[in-house]
């Protein structure tokens, strides 16, 4: 296994009193497919804390993940920002991006398994208090974090950020995790999922919320959406804000005891 390891405490002393960031890229393997993740923790902060697996979007792992990974260090987690799409394979569009997530989401035995890989690379890290779990997602990775919800894997909870919702495994028991959903009024490519999922929540008994952002397309907390809502992926700055501000809401509560 390969490890590098790049202070980034500067990244975020500025906003966050006495954090001490570091993060780590680690390489990883699913059978003989190399992965790239990027943990990141308060180096200043004593003892085993609770840990967050953040599951990319289609575009892949990137900016956007390994800041996210940063901003949850400053907060007090330690984070893993998985792969699921292999080590140096980025998206350059939408549209090989869409091609690509197809992929595992024509196959969610694999991207359970991609899924679960990454959250064991969570529970390595020295920091890391296996027993308090947690993971989040993001558009197709939402998607990926619900699929661990389903299978029963042990998290305190699961939340999605505009994630879809739709799956050809739904789960057949209630999961362990507590789910928060954030999702977009006017998102066109998960409003056709949302009453099929609701159902299927129900069913199972599972201890799930529903957080639906008005005036908010796809994509809505991520800015390299953009803002022409008209193509449904844009970014918006309210709906980010309140959903970032429920996410460490939710994390308080899973985490109490």
């Amino acid at each position: 296994m390969k490890r590098l390891t790049i202070p980034a405490a500067l990244l975020l002393l500025a906003s966050v009193a006495g954090a001490a960031v570091k993060t780590e890229s680690i390489d990883y393997k699913d059978g003989d497919v190399v992965l790239e993740g990027y943990a990141a923790w308060d180096d200043a902060a004593p003892g085993k804390r609770p840990g967050v697996l953040i599951i990319h979007d289609w575009l892949g792992p990137g900016e956007h993940t390994r800041k996210t990974a940063e901003d949850l260090a400053a907060l007090g987690y330690a984070a893993f920002a998985l792969d699921i799409y292999g080590k140096d394979v980025h998206p350059k569009n939408h549209e090989e991006a869409r091609k690509l997530s197809g992929l595992y989401g024509g196959d969610r035995g694999l991207l359970r398994r991609r899924a679960s890989v990454g959250l064991a690379e969570l529970k390595k890290l020295p920091v890391a208090d296996p027993s308090r779990l947690a993971a989040i997602g993001y558009c197709f990775g939402g998607g990926a974090a619900l699929e661990l919800a389903r299978m029963g894997a042990d998290l305190r909870g699961v939340a999605t950020f505009h994630g879809t919702l739709k799956t050809s495994m739904p789960a057949t028991s209630k999961p362990l995790a507590k789910i928060l959903v954030m999702h977009g009024a006017d998102d066109k490519f998960v409003n056709a999922q949302v009453a099929d999922f609701q159902e299927e929540m129900k069913k199972v008994g599972a201890d799930w919320e529903f957080d639906t952002y008005s005036g908010t397309v796809h994509g809505f907390s991520i800015e390299r959406s953009g803002s022409d809502a008209s193509t449904n992926i844009a970014y918006n700055a309210q709906s980010a804000q309140r959903s970032w501000k429920r996410f460490q809401e939710f994390m308080k509560e899973i985490f109490a005891n």
